[in-house]
């Protein structure tokens, strides 16, 4: 690589705890075919030793410590604070892109006007026959999924590629400046939802997002946080709250209000059942306490919006079976709505 070429792409990894994953998403990211790039890593006060020997010798790559947990969403935003990349990539560190994952990323927004996103084909790292995600869904009601999460790769011929409501920041990649203009991800959410807000708010500012099916990183999913886990319950209702409250359109909000209340209640029987109904509770009191900087800043973002409420009603995903089966809702991606 020229010393001259300026690099295209800023990966922002952000790590807590990562243990060995850490070393070898950066050594994975390092083996791109794609090399202008920068990557910033940054440490939310990790104590397990995985900073120890994981950051390449490699002047493209820099590491921010925190020294305390600042959350995904916080970290993301310090991560990509000064960039002059033209466009940003969040990478998990338990997240393992293939060698062309950049220029694949890279190649799908250059391909598609309007592409403001690009998600990424994840695969589960402990059976790479199945899939992690293939872009995230909102259906009208809220409660976003990770589409055709586990489902086996050979149901699909090929991987989804086409129109999806909102990356997975797992692997993901923004155009940085409106990931500027909208203020970034939302740092009260500390994680979980922070990918479906964002996507939300550059919706509603004109922008799209493309699903690069060849983009592929192998994910070893929810290995730091834990899947179903009481936090990420708590987080996951709180901030599907905070988000629904901010961004959805009042005509289709008054529509959906039911179907969230069905949903909420629904999902706090199965989480009873497992014992963890306190986490669903606590998350949905929260949110509701916390709402009202969200509905100030609801003001303002509609105010400035650039799509009609039909528009945002056609990004949602209204058919319950797709919900109910973790269905994908990839559409034909059309330059013209």
């Amino acid at each position: 690589m020229s010393e001259t070429l300026e690099p295209i792409v800023r990966v922002i990894v952000v790590n807590y705890n990562a243990g060995n994953h850490l070393r070898r998403c950066l050594a994975m990211l390092q083996a791109q075919t794609m090399p202008r790039f920068e990557a910033v890593i940054v440490d939310n006060g990790s104590t397990d030793g995985s900073l120890d020997g994981a950051i390449p010798d490699d002047s493209r790559f820099v590491l921010k410590t925190m020294g305390r947990n600042l959350g995904f969403a916080a970290a993301n935003n310090v991560g990509a604070r000064d960039a002059r990349t033209p466009w940003l990539a969040t990478l998990n560190p338990d997240a393992f892109p293939n060698p062309e994952w950049l220029d694949h990323l890279l190649n799908a927004a250059r391909s598609h006007p309007g592409a403001l996103m690009v998600g990424s084909t994840q695969i589960l790292d402990s059976n790479q026959e199945l899939y992690d995600g293939t872009g995230d869904c909102l259906p009208v009601w809220g409660f976003p999924w990770r589409s055709n999460h586990q489902r086996p790769r050979g149901d699909i011929i090929g991987a989804p590629s086409g129109e999806v409501f909102s990356p997975c920041a797992a692997a993901a990649l923004y155009d940085r400046r409106i990931f500027e203009n909208i203020g970034g991800f939302e740092e009260s959410f500390f994680c979980y939802s922070e990918d479906v807000d964002i996507a939300f708010r550059i919706r509603l500012m004109g922008g799209r997002c493309y699903q690069a099916g060849e983009a592929v990183v192998r994910h070893a999913a929810s290995a730091i946080s834990g899947q179903n886990s009481q936090f990420a319950i708590y987080h996951g209702f709180r901030n599907q709250l905070w988000m629904i409250a901010r961004n959805m359109p009042f005509p289709i909000l008054l529509l959906s209000f039911p179907f969230c209340f069905v949903m909420a209640a629904v999902l706090l029987v199965r989480y009873a059942r497992q014992g963890k109904a306190q986490a669903v509770l606590f998350g949905i009191l929260d949110g509701v306490k916390g709402l009202r900087p969200f509905l100030a800043s609801r003001h303002q973002l509609h105010r400035e919006r650039r799509v009609s409420t039909l528009a945002v009603a056609r990004m949602l995903t209204w058919n319950p079976l797709r919900f109910i089966r973790r269905d994908a809702d990839v559409r034909v991606w059309r330059d013209q709505l």
